[in-house]
């Protein structure tokens, strides 16, 4: 039998997971057991009320968080010509075409986000199984298919967070560090559930979010109550 670690027992320590917290109460919580020696990230996953495999009861966006993600965002661009020096002048990580592909379907992917010019995408489409499950695939909804690369980049680097529902229906985002304050943390959450509300699917009947809950890397779950939201 496997031995839960000190610091995973004191973790669950004041951890009821049938009681939703308020929003404010929730993220003090979870500051308070982030004791590990890195700077951890502050995870929320909203379950849904929705069949993910039914056409119109997909849920997919994109979000610039008022206060970033703590992250410094690697980007990649599928692109040619102009476009791709335009990429590269607006910060853009990795810039390419065919060899980028290429290198991409060979499980080469050292990059957080990638965008593609609508030129490239007969080209990036066969990326699919590889971008594909990891939510890395560009699309037009999210903006990551465009001809405005530099927008497209600087606010990929920026801390754009982008999100789609899961099976299940559910959607997992990092929305800031513990290092960030309570009240950035709050901003951040309460901007992101909103950004999800807004993309509420026109096939979904019934309570929209049926469960919120937020988490650190190393520590605890709770959930959140998200009327208060």
């Amino acid at each position: 039998m496997t031995k839960n670690g000190k610091r995973h027992i004191a973790n669950k320590v004041g951890v009821n997971p049938e009681v939703a917290l308020e929003l404010q109460e929730a993220v003090a919580f979870i500051k308070s057991k982030s004791n590990s020696k890195f700077d951890e990230t502050i995870e929320l996953a909203l379950n849904l009320n929705i069949d993910p495999s039914q056409s119109d009861q997909t849920v997919r966006g994109v979000i610039s968080l008022p206060n970033g993600i703590g992250k410094d965002v690697k980007v990649a661009v599928f692109a040619r010509g102009d476009s791709a020096d335009e990429a590269k002048k607006a910060g853009a990580d990795i810039v390419g075409a065919e060899e980028l592909v290429d290198e991409v379907a060979s499980g080469k992917i050292n990059f957080d986000r990638c965008i593609s010019t609508p030129e490239m995408m007969p080209l990036v489409g066969r990326l699919g199984k590889v971008l594909g499950p990891r939510g890395m695939m560009p699309n037009p909804r999210t903006g990551t298919v465009t001809n405005d690369v530099s927008a497209a980049v600087k606010l990929a680097k920026a801390g754009a967070v982008e999100f789609r529902a899961e099976k299940g229906g559910v959607v997992h985002a990092g929305i800031g560090k513990a290092s960030f304050s309570e009240k950035e943390i709050s901003e951040n959450i309460v901007e992101f559930v909103s950004a999800v509300r807004k993309e509420k699917p026109s096939g979904a009947k019934g309570t929209y979010i049926k469960k919120v809950s937020l988490s650190s890397t190393m520590g605890p779950g709770v959930s959140v109550d998200a009327s208060g939201i």
